[in-house]
């Protein structure tokens, strides 16, 4: 799968809208606390200038109802003119006569952030008319929010319609990249690690990749799930019992591996020291928090050839130390993998947070910015942003 990407469009004097994903998380004093997704578009911003355009900038912040201040913009502006070191100008809303006249002002090298554009209910509602006035600010568009590409949203999908060269950013393009070729043309073998608390979650991920993959693993508390399926005794560990039946279609797969045991603790609290038991006989009055030591050096032989690999999920309560061990060391292992050649793709919000924790995220060829679209995308499902943009 090919875009067009920005690099292909006539930049110079022209300004261009760029979609990004500036939704950060912000504390009670509305200070930006993870400021990864700014700094995820800034080359694609950086370039636009560098090419003698003006890039005006939207995006959403949470999910207000209507106008509120504690879900503005503002403090991203603030923080992007420190991460560009030049004036970003903040406009009060995103679509109206006084953002008109600031974007006509606009010279080239100028940079303006919209204000939240769910500010405005049709955004969500995929509104042609708001798009359409969107569409009016600019001469050029380009996506770079892969995070919010599966959301049929104004600025995402319908926008696109109103440029005839629609284009993505750097981000999506990387994006775009290495998941379509993990999907299409992977280097082998090919292993995917799923994990996560719920099947409910994966279980499209699990079905369309089943047949692609050389082995999949499953971990995290979706396992037990699937362990309550072979009729084990699963203690107080999570499960979804409506799932039960969905987990025991799949145990015939012979591609699938379970871990075989895990670590337990009658109560999955911080101090709490884990027990190692089977995934066979969990005891009654404990609750699974983690893969277990078996577990763990049958995933590193499993991995030891791995050409590419896609992990998606945390393998435990890796938020605790004392259950961090098994994530920990998956996340070792796929550092290890990529460092030997192998193409590595990490998606998923807590993921990415481990691979932080244990200082790795820079350590795998791509971490994916989009926990919902990246998991649609290897659903194989197709993302209403993407498909919206022109192909190269």
């Amino acid at each position: 799968m090919k875009k067009l990407s920005a690099t292909a469009l006539p930049l110079k004097e022209k300004r261009v809208f760029v979609r990004v994903d500036f939704n950060v998380p912000l504390d009670d004093n509305l200070k930006i606390t993870d400021d990864t997704r700014i700094r995820a578009s800034l080359a694609t911003i950086q370039y636009i200038i560098d090419h003698g355009g003006t890039p005006i900038l939207a995006s959403h912040l949470g999910r207000p109802k209507g106008v509120d201040p504690k879900q503005s913009l503002k403090p991203v502006a603030t923080r992007l003119t420190e991460l560009i070191h030049r004036p970003v100008q903040f406009a009060p809303d995103c679509i109206g006569p006084e953002v008109k006249k600031i974007v006509f002002s606009l010279k080239p090298g100028d940079v303006l952030l919209l204000e939240n554009l769910r500010f405005h209910p049709e955004e969500e509602k995929n509104d042609s008319n708001f798009a359409k006035e969107l569409a009016s600010l600019a001469e050029l568009y380009v996506n770079d929010a892969f995070g919010a590409s599966h959301r049929a949203h104004a600025s995402i999908e319908a926008i696109a319609h109103y440029f005839p060269e629609a284009a993505c950013g750097f981000l999506m393009e990387k994006e775009i990249k290495y998941l379509s070729t993990a999907l299409e043309n992977p280097k082998r073998p090919f292993i995917a690690i799923i994990g996560g608390a719920k099947i409910s979650g994966k279980i499209d991920v699990i079905n369309n990749l089943k047949n692609k993959v050389d082995r999949l693993i499953i971990g995290g508390g979706m396992a037990f799930t699937f362990y309550k399926a072979q009729g084990y005794e699963i203690g107080k560990s999570i499960l979804e019992p409506d799932r039960i039946e969905m987990a025991k279609s799949l145990l015939g797969e012979p591609k699938i591996y379970l871990p075989p045991d895990c670590l337990a603790v009658p109560d999955p609290k911080k101090g709490s020291t884990p027990k190692n038991v089977k995934a066979d006989n969990i005891p009654n009055d404990l609750a699974g928090v983690d893969i277990g030591f078996d577990s763990v050096k049958d995933i590193k032989d499993i991995l030891s050839k791995v050409s590419t690999v896609v992990w998606n999920g945390p393998m435990g309560v890796f938020e605790i130390d004392e259950f961090a061990n098994g994530t920990k060391e998956v996340a070792q292992m796929v550092a290890n993998a990529t460092l030997r050649g192998a193409v590595s793709i990490v998606g998923g919000g807590d993921t990415v947070s481990a691979l932080s924790k244990f200082g790795l995220l820079h350590r795998v060829s791509h971490a994916s910015t989009g926990g919902g679209a990246s998991l649609e995308f290897l659903e194989g499902k197709v993302l209403p942003g993407i498909n919206a943009l022109r192909d190269a």
